[in-house]
């Protein structure tokens, strides 16, 4: 589960093949910005948090640099995730996976569009919803 916000940086900001900064710069302000949110995920955040540039960049490097074969290995990774839901707290649970869907909404919009402005490309928008993973509320 430490690693959810980074495999979700990491599938919405490389899914049209180019993982940009201004991608990695936005899902380190959202993990930043998280700390001070809500009280379930203020101490993983605050763990997240620190050195999250770098656990992005040593992830990054652990999956293969073309998107079609990146992918489906960070979707199975992040699909894993479901069988947790029943392990944890369920309110960290709830508040935890719609964190991870504000975080791919955040990635999404950052990058890309008319001259840069939030828009959504059709790569970003086909995971943005993150439909490898269940809504634990719905459980």
């Amino acid at each position: 589960m430490l690693k959810a916000p980074i495999l979700v940086c990491i599938l919405i900001a490389g899914a049209d093949g180019n993982i940009d900064r201004k991608e990695i710069k936005q899902a380190i302000d959202v993990a930043k910005k998280q700390k001070k949110g809500s009280a379930s995920l203020a101490g993983y955040f605050k763990d997240l948090s620190q050195d999250f540039e770098d656990k992005i960049k040593v992830l990054i490097q652990s999956f293969p640099y073309e998107s079609t074969q990146r992918a489906p290995l960070v979707i199975e990774e992040l699909a894993q995730i479901n069988a947790l839901w029943s392990k944890i707290d369920p309110a960290f649970a709830v508040d935890f996976y719609e964190m991870l869907l504000a975080l791919a909404e955040k990635i999404a919009t950052s990058s890309g569009g008319l001259w840069g402005i939030k828009t959504v490309g059709v790569e970003e928008a086909r995971y943005m919803k993150l439909p490898m993973l269940t809504n634990p509320s719905k459980k």
